[in-house]
């Protein structure tokens, strides 16, 4: 009898096991506070990913240490396609050579599912700072070495990154204030807390249209089709670029059927019309590409920004 019992549990539960993928909601951690950019990206492409996946795609703001927290927790997370990264420069790249106990390793601890968005930042100032360009901000920074403070939504982020390539190629000493995401960064830099900031345009727009804080330049290789007039940092600094990305990752064991559900779904929501409108009318521009093209830029971001870090001799606080 108990045979049969065990037996008829089995054919109960089979049907269960078999259940095709997803069969419960898919959880995508952000590594930041709600509010920043990382975050309006996650959640600009969420709706369009429950649709093409036929399960609701549930956010999860996880942050602390420029994003590196929320991006260990889902290194360690089970590989089953149900908890997924919205990945950042910071915490897939930079955190590679900056923060050594980081707890993970993103070339072998994650599969790589689609790039989301390239983002270019813009350097800000608060009104107090009398600079109309960067070259008038380099020489006030030089005529007052240490005084001038730079906020950046954590350590390691590309916001902390471009400052302190500025620092680098314009020879300036200018102090690093790093916050615990993007949205208190760019609260600090309103209210005055602190002089400027390397700030995504995906939430910085309406501050500048507001006048609550000066454009002076954009971080990227060419100007932004949002702010044609303001010219790059590398006008003035040569060779200087500084963009930021975010995409989509799993835990590494992830089955690979698993991983190219949640690719077709990502890439159809990041192609999305309204999803590409209203992305792009931020700043961002959508991409949706190949799991091995984004590992591939992965890989390369992760030996580009190394050198920054050696060179400008970056520590993690």
């Amino acid at each position: 009898m108990k045979r049969w019992l065990i037996f008829a549990a089995l054919a109960i539960s089979a049907p269960a096991l078999a259940q095709p993928y997803p069969a419960k909601p898919v959880r995508v951690v952000v590594p930041f506070p709600p509010g920043g950019p990382t975050d309006v990206v996650a959640r600009g492409i969420a709706q369009k990913m429950t649709e093409g996946l036929g399960q609701t795609v549930v956010i999860e703001n996880r942050g602390g240490a420029g994003g590196a927290l929320g991006t260990e927790l889902v290194a360690k997370s089970p590989a089953d396609g149900y908890t997924l990264l919205m990945g950042t420069i910071g915490g897939l790249a930079v955190a590679m050579s900056l923060l050594p106990n980081r707890g993970y390793d993103t070339l072998h601890d994650f599969a790589p599912i689609t790039q989301a968005v390239n983002v270019t930042n813009i350097l800000v100032v608060h009104p107090s700072v009398p600079a109309k360009s960067v070259k008038e901000l380099l020489e006030i920074a030089r005529a007052r070495p240490g005084q001038l403070n730079y906020a950046s939504s954590g350590n390691g982020t590309v916001t902390h990154l471009a400052g302190e390539l500025l620092k680098l190629m314009g020879k300036v000493n200018i102090v690093h204030v790093p916050y615990k995401g993007g949205a208190p960064a760019l609260t600090a830099l309103v209210s005055g807390e602190t002089d400027m900031s390397y700030e995504n345009s995906l939430i910085i727009l309406p501050q500048i249209k507001a006048g609550r804080v000066k454009a002076l330049a954009v971080t990227g290789s060419k100007r932004s089709p949002l702010l044609p007039a303001l010219p790059t940092i590398g006008e003035t600094l040569p060779g200087y670029s500084a963009s930021g990305w975010y995409g989509l990752v799993a835990p590494a064991a992830t089955p690979k059927d698993v991983l190219a559900k949640l690719n077709v779904a990502a890439v159809r929501a990041l192609r999305a019309p309204e999803v590409v409108e209203r992305l792009s009318s931020q700043g961002a521009e959508p991409v949706g590409n190949g799991a091995e093209e984004w590992g591939g830029f992965i890989r390369s971001e992760i030996e580009k920004w190394a050198k920054v870090v050696k060179a400008a001799n970056m520590k993690a606080d």
